[in-house]
């Protein structure tokens, strides 16, 4: 069953046609990697999922309903590109916070800074942490609400290889909680944490596959030189 549902999604911006059509179905329950180049439509899609971005035509359901319902609001958690927290305060004050916003217990606190591995440095300045650790501070707060969809825009840009690691760990336990990810990247070795990849190029769909899939299709085991192999493919069509 699907947690999102795209069809013919169409986004005019300053325009420029950035999404002509796109349809996507994201499974229930699993990481879906939306994977390209930079500014190939990825935050556009995003926005829509959310409903905070104007289409010009086309569906998008999320969970049931159209997207940006006032009923998605605590069922639906966004992290944006930058650190969506204030740096002048503490982990603590941030996440009480916006636990007062979307209606939850300061209980819940303790519980997601422990999910994001934040245990501990509740009393430190937002501002003062490394940007790994500011990434999850927003992934916290994202997650007070207990999101059954978690939308995901370049989570682990900028993050050295451990850091990646161990937010992908922790995206892996909350899709075995049920939570639907959608998580987008532009870099291709991330692709193997993904259940399912969706391939976008200048705002098109190129397949929606999987890692052992798109390895076997293409015949290249590096997931970056399958994705060139699809690109290829799409440009000789």
């Amino acid at each position: 069953m699907s947690a999102i549902s795209i069809d013919g999604l169409r986004v005019v911006r300053g325009g420029n046609v950035v999404l002509p059509g796109l349809s996507l179905d994201v499974p229930e329950g699993s990481i879906t990697g939306l994977l390209g180049p930079s500014g190939c439509g990825k935050t556009t899609l995003m926005r829509a999922i959310v409903g905070v971005q104007i289409v010009a035509g086309g569906t998008v359901t999320v969970l049931g309903l159209p997207a940006g319902a006032a009923a998605l609001r605590a069922r639906v958690g966004y992290v944006t590109q930058a650190p969506s927290v204030y740096g002048d305060l503490t982990i603590a004050e941030n996440l009480r916070y916006f636990a007062h916003v979307v209606g939850v217990s300061h209980e819940r606190i303790g519980e997601v800074v422990e999910t994001v591995g934040l245990g501990g440095r509740e009393g430190q300045i937002v501002g003062s942490l490394s940007g790994g650790q500011r990434s999850r501070v927003s992934l916290a707060t994202a997650l007070l609400s207990r999101p059954e969809v978690l939308v995901l825009d370049e989570p682990t840009v900028g993050l050295d290889p451990v850091l990646r690691e161990e937010l992908w760990q922790t995206f892996g336990a909350l899709a075995t909680d049920g939570v639907t990810l959608l998580v987008s990247s532009h870099v291709m070795d991330e692709a193997r944490e993904c259940d399912t990849l969706a391939l976008m190029r200048d705002g098109a769909m190129l397949d929606v596959t999987s890692p052992a899939e798109l390895r076997t299709r293409t015949g290249e085991d590096d997931l970056g030189r399958a994705f060139l192999a699809v690109i290829r493919e799409a440009d000789r069509s």
